[in-house]
């Protein structure tokens, strides 16, 4: 088992939450995604100097990937604002009272003036370049498993506009995420354990759920981890989703740092970082037979074929860092992102791709290598090819000093591929286009009076008033339909039922893969009105569920008539409970005791989903005793 406080281990966490505001952090947009777009628009991004005279480097690594964004343009919740033709409207602040409110109950210091600034961003995930971003508050903390977890800053910022698709340097974003206020909150690296992490980032959850003024679903919550161990480096890993990913992702970066770490002592014992040669080596003529399908395809494509000889490194290129994931892989990332190739192909995995060994030995003999050297190739154009390979050498070179700092994405099996360099501080500078917002003391101390109720406080409360057992209440306020489960109380559901539809049904109903996301609370909302007054029975939920998930933009009533759902009254269930006694007399009076059974089973194919399952059991009971005590069940 690994002995992670002996490791030196050190995570700090940032959790991202969107917040549910009327409307965005600096617009009057409402905070809404749409399905559909207008127009677009076309722009290229460059990184610019800071104050300091510098220029950030992961802005200048995104530029010198030469893309292309295309902008979607939605009807609703985009305007001149999100498209960069109209100055930023003063800060929202509706949004800094929510995220003041989170500041207090994490006992964080507010700070007497918010002011915005710009935090340089040129992937394409805004139109201007750059994300506005605010402190709000520093300090504070946090208790989980009885340590005290430091909390550094709490931010608001915009979120960024979201991702539709990526063709090669075209990137296409629709713009109605864009400016939708969202809390960052960054602890200390105070945590210790992968555990742990995961126990933060729930604790962090809650609270931001127990203001009540939060988006739910997936995307509107990420966190990011910050990343080291004694002897390695800070590695930032950025989108991870699930909370249950979290101690994974921990864990394999803890690995992959330690591998790394073996991997730098392995290639001391060979080597030194100046008898490797930078010496690319076009093998375009010697390759230009191969049968091997990714070569065909990129000569077909008037692609070049470049190599490039590793001295002394056979064998280490395939060393495994992470599962599923090599040296080599994290080689072919920094040639992909900063030459824009396809990726490497590498000799401790040839022969392989159709590359013969024949072929192989060419491919040594063309760049001078011997059985104890690893050779790189790459295809595409020879300017890319070209910084492909460049980029594979100075990661090598890097290497024989350990572990690089570095941001990596996190991917859905808790391992991490490049994603680009850390940023630095030339990135930040100030967004001259908004003014200071004061924070009075009259605001903190209205906000202080009037914090709400944490989430423990909650459970207590519906396990007292409503009857619910403890793990029932801790399922509904740890959800995200707390509000809809409040509201169908209200309305004469018992609790017990809506707690079970909300969190069980609906967790059911994900699993089944019906997108369960786009259920709105009004749709919660108008189900349990319809639920208390009896127009819809419980048996009928999941069906009705079902269908709105795929027709959001459809209401209950909608539902209802789609699926054919019309309730019975008790007199016409007691007719049918009736008509199926007297067809199957004969067949009743043998069962005897599992007669219930037989009339229920045919009552229900009748019935389901338009009169109370319960009810009806209770009926068919009753009737059953009244005809067996009459001449005719005789």
């Amino acid at each position: 088992m690994v002995d992670y406080i002996k490791l030196g281990l050190r995570v700090g966490l940032e959790v991202h939450q969107q917040l549910d505001t009327r409307h965005k952090l600096f617009c009057n947009c409402p905070t809404i995604l749409e399905d559909d777009y207008v127009l677009e628009i076309v722009r290229r991004l460059r990184p610019v100097k800071s104050e300091l005279g510098e220029v950030d480097p992961a802005a200048l690594f995104e530029y010198k990937r030469g893309r292309e964004f295309v902008y979607q343009v939605t009807r609703n919740s985009t305007c001149l604002v999100e498209m960069d033709e109209e100055p930023p409207h003063p800060i929202n602040r509706e949004a800094v009272e929510i995220a003041l409110t989170t500041a207090l109950m994490l006992g964080s210091k507010p700070v007497d003036e918010i002011h915005v600034m710009r935090k340089e961003v040129i992937d394409g995930s805004n139109t201007t370049g750059f994300q506005r971003t605010a402190i709000v508050a520093m300090g504070g903390q946090l208790r989980c498993g009885g340590r005290l977890i430091g909390i550094q800053t709490i931010c608001l910022e915009e979120d960024a506009a979201r991702k539709i698709r990526e063709d090669g340097r075209r990137v296409v974003y629709r713009l109605d995420r864009l400016g939708i206020p969202l809390i960052e909150i960054a602890t200390e690296p105070d945590i210790r354990t992968p555990r742990e992490a995961r126990e933060v980032a729930l604790a962090i959850g809650r609270i931001l759920r127990a203001t009540g003024r939060v988006k739910r679903g997936l995307g509107t919550i990420r966190q990011d981890l910050n990343i080291s161990i004694e002897g390695g480096a800070k590695t930032e890993v950025k989108g991870v989703q699930e909370l249950d990913l979290i101690p994974k992702v921990i864990e394999y970066e803890v690995s992959r740092q330690l591998r790394l770490l073996e991997l730098r002592e392995k290639l001391r014992e060979r080597t030194s970082p100046q008898e490797l040669e930078f010496n690319p080596v076009d093998v375009t003529e010697i390759l230009k037979g191969s049968k091997s399908r990714i070569i065909r395809r990129g000569l077909k494509r008037g692609y070049r074929i470049y190599a490039l000889r590793l001295k002394k490194l056979s064998g280490l290129i395939g060393f495994e860092l992470q599962p599923g994931r090599r040296f080599g892989t994290e080689l072919s990332d920094y040639a992909r992102f900063w030459g824009g190739v396809t990726g490497i192909i590498h000799t401790d995995e040839l022969p392989g791709y159709g590359i013969t060994e024949e072929e192989t030995e060419m491919l040594r003999k063309a760049v001078g290598a011997t059985g104890k050297d690893a050779v790189i190739i790459t295809i595409g154009p020879r300017e890319n090819c070209i910084e492909g390979l460049k980029a594979v050498y100075e990661r090598v070179l890097e290497a024989f000093k350990g572990v690089p700092e570095e941001t990596r994405a996190a991917r859905p099996d808790g391992t991490t591929s490049y994603s680009r360099p850390r940023p630095g501080a030339a990135r930040m500078y100030p967004e001259t286009d908004i003014p200071p917002m004061v924070v009075s003391r009259e605001l903190i101390e209205r906000l202080r009076e009037n914090l709400p109720k944490t989430l423990e406080e909650r459970v207590e409360e519906i396990m007292m008033r409503d009857g619910l057992n403890r793990e029932l209440a801790e399922a509904v306020v740890d959800s995200e339909y707390y509000r809809a489960y409040e509201e169908a109380v209200a309305v004469g559901v018992s609790p017990t039922i809506a707690a079970r539809i909300l969190t069980q049904t609906i967790k059911s109903l994900r699993r089944s893969g019906v997108p369960v996301e786009k259920i709105g609370e009004h749709h919660l909302t108008q189900l349990f009105r319809a639920l208390s007054e009896g127009k819809i029975v419980k048996e009928a939920i999941e069906d009705v569920l079902s269908w709105i998930a795929r027709n959001p933009e459809k209401d209950i009533s909608d539902a209802l008539q789609a699926l054919g759902i019309e309730t019975l009254t008790e007199e016409e269930v007691i007719k049918l409970i009736d008509e199926i006694i007297e067809a199957n007399k004969e067949e009743i009076i043998k069962a005897g005791p599992r007669a219930l059974g037989i009339v229920m089973k045919r009552l229900m194919r009748q019935i389901r989903g338009r009169f109370d399952g319960g009810k009806a059991k209770r009926l068919v009971e009753k009737m059953l005793k009244e005809k067996g005590a009459s001449p005719t069940m005789a």
